[in-house]
């Protein structure tokens, strides 16, 4: 049997190791990301554990431990991979030759060190917690500035560019009321910036780059594909992204109805557009509509559970529509397009492969896990076997992604 190329590639000496991760942003910080894939949910697994079982002698944050969870998965762990991706292809979206690595190493090495600092701060180190928040907010504003100059200097009026940047700004902002709140200052500037993590900073870019990408990738291999690609949709959707943060932070629930209705309309709406039913092959094509299938299941059980409160007062729901947003609309997508931006930028085929596609179906069954801890029993019970659902479903692709960002390319070329 012939032999793969994949298959005759050798790891890298542990002297050209740096070298070889800053040939280009998405090595660096595709790799740490992957880290922070084990390393969030471990430590959550952990201290979901303890709530259930107790776990003698875990040491508890010095922030309440949903707030830890929700900042640093939403401003650490899919960040990284954010940055990876913006840093790489913001020069081909505006024509800019590719970044030189003192550009991009300082984001990985802030955000990614500042997010390990903050990790072990959570371990009764408060002190540390502190510190690494504010190397990781570094980081943003290293990352933001030079995406920003990048824009600027392109001329370019390219509204996925600019759309982006804006989110990554708001993310910065997060991440700087929330240290306001670790320094004393009032609780709600730490409400502020979960809630900026997800409608400000993560669904934003998440919908952003699927509006540019996914109808693209179609339009490339489906037959009789119309590529479908509204200028209105991203003002509309930013609009009435900010508008549910501003509802939700100031707990008028009563109301959020009014954003979450159309926003479920329009992202149906774009699931249908894009036109899933002719986009089913390739493997690596079709992940990427079944992943955005969750964002308007997702927004339809936010306006279900809406309408339900503002006519009973009750959250029937609890956070089954942020979890089926967060792991299968996020957790899917990011799985989807991660593996095709490193297929691709390391020389190998286009394809899913095996790893890919029991990663991507394990967590389709851990959403159903963490929707199902939110319907009645034995809530932490669920949440337990959800967390450690997604280790097990992460750690094949996990690994081989490693594998790949730290050995060469197999088709020989720079990057």
């Amino acid at each position: 049997m012939a032999e793969s190329p994949s298959s005759r590639v050798k790891p890298a000496m542990f002297a050209e190791l740096p070298a070889l991760l800053a040939s280009a942003p998405h090595r660096l910080l595709f790799l740490a990301g992957t880290v922070a894939v084990l390393l969030s949910m471990l430590w959550w697994a952990l201290e979901l554990t303890w709530m259930r079982f107790g776990l003698g002698g875990w040491p508890q944050p010095s922030i309440a431990p949903g707030w830890a969870h929700a900042m640093l998965i939403q401003y650490g762990l899919f960040p990284l991979f954010i940055f990876g991706f913006l840093l790489t292809v913001f020069p081909r979206w505006l024509n800019r030759p590719a970044l030189p690595r003192g550009r991009y190493v300082p984001v990985a090495g802030c955000v990614f060190g500042g997010y390990v600092l903050a990790n072990v701060g959570l371990l009764d180190l408060p002190w540390l917690l502190k510190l690494g928040f504010i190397v990781m907010l570094a980081g943003y504003v290293i990352g933001f500035w030079t995406l920003a100059t990048m824009l600027h200097a392109s001329g370019e009026r390219d509204n996925h560019a600019r759309s982006c940047l804006l989110a990554v700004g708001l993310g910065t902002l997060g991440l700087l009321a929330f240290l306001v709140s670790l320094f004393g200052g009032p609780f709600e500037c730490a409400t502020l910036a979960i809630r900026l993590g997800t409608f400000g900073l993560l669904l934003p870019i998440f919908f952003t780059v699927t509006h540019r990408m996914l109808p693209f990738f179609s339009g490339n291999v489906a037959a009789d594909y119309r590529v479908i690609r509204p200028r209105w949709s991203l003002p509309v959707v930013w609009v009435l992204l900010l508008v549910h943060a501003l509802l939700d932070w100031r707990n008028a629930l009563g109301w959020l109805w009014l954003t979450d209705v159309p926003l479920a309309l329009v992202f149906a709406w774009h699931a249908l557009a894009w036109q899933p039913w002719k986009a089913m092959r390739p493997g690596l094509l079709a992940v990427l509509h079944l992943a955005f299938a969750w964002l308007p299941l997702a927004f339809v059980l936010y306006a279900l559970q809406d309408v339900i409160y503002a006519a009973s007062g009750h959250l029937l729901l609890g956070r089954a529509p942020l979890h089926a947003l967060a792991i299968g609309y996020f957790g899917s997508m990011l799985v989807a397009m991660v593996t095709r931006v490193t297929q691709g930028h390391s020389g190998r085929p286009l394809q899913m492969g095996a790893v890919a596609w029991l990663c991507f179906g394990l967590l389709q069954i851990v959403v159903l896990l963490r929707i199902r801890a939110e319907l009645g029993g034995d809530m932490y019970l669920w949440l337990v076997v959800a967390a450690y659902g997604w280790l097990l479903a992460f750690l094949p692709w996990v690994l081989r992604s490693a594998w790949i960002y730290l050995t060469p390319r197999v088709d020989n070329k720079p990057g």
